[in-house]
């Protein structure tokens, strides 16, 4: 396949199409632009300003990416912090199997993307499925 062809066919597929074009990383879609431009018929030069387009596509895309994944970062350690808040707390809710679980919050952790409360019981308790939350009864 000649460079010409490589780059008619990137010209003409868009990013978001899920063709291989758009799996290319930013570096691989650098290195097909530059062959390219440098193998191009100089008295027939190639439209440089799709391949252009296709790259700010491919930087918008790779942005919005790295953006999702610090928002989920946040998002997990917002949850950390409100998970902290209920330790020395009664909860109730169901855990993971949709069963009915309460007591007392213990600790904190982490399965993934998930924040778990440890419970006294000795069940644990996904922090989206609490239902309940109430302080210790100290007084008795």
């Amino acid at each position: 396949m000649s460079a010409g062809a490589v780059g008619g066919f990137a010209a003409s597929t868009p990013v978001s199409t899920g063709s291989a074009f758009g799996d290319l990383s930013s570096e691989e879609f650098i290195r097909v632009m530059i062959s390219e431009l440098s193998n191009q018929d100089p008295f027939d030069p190639q439209d440089s300003s799709a391949l252009l387009e296709q790259f700010s596509s491919l930087r918008n895309i790779e942005s919005q990416l790295e953006l999702q994944d610090k928002l989920g970062a946040l998002v997990l350690q917002n949850q950390i912090a409100s998970a902290g808040g209920l330790i020395g707390k009664m909860v109730a809710g169901l855990n993971s199997t949709n069963d009915a679980v309460d007591g007392l919050v213990m600790s904190v952790r982490i399965e993934g993307d998930n924040v778990m409360l440890e419970l006294d019981t000795g069940h644990t308790l996904p922090m989206q499925q609490v239902l309940a939350i109430a302080p210790l009864d100290e007084g008795g």
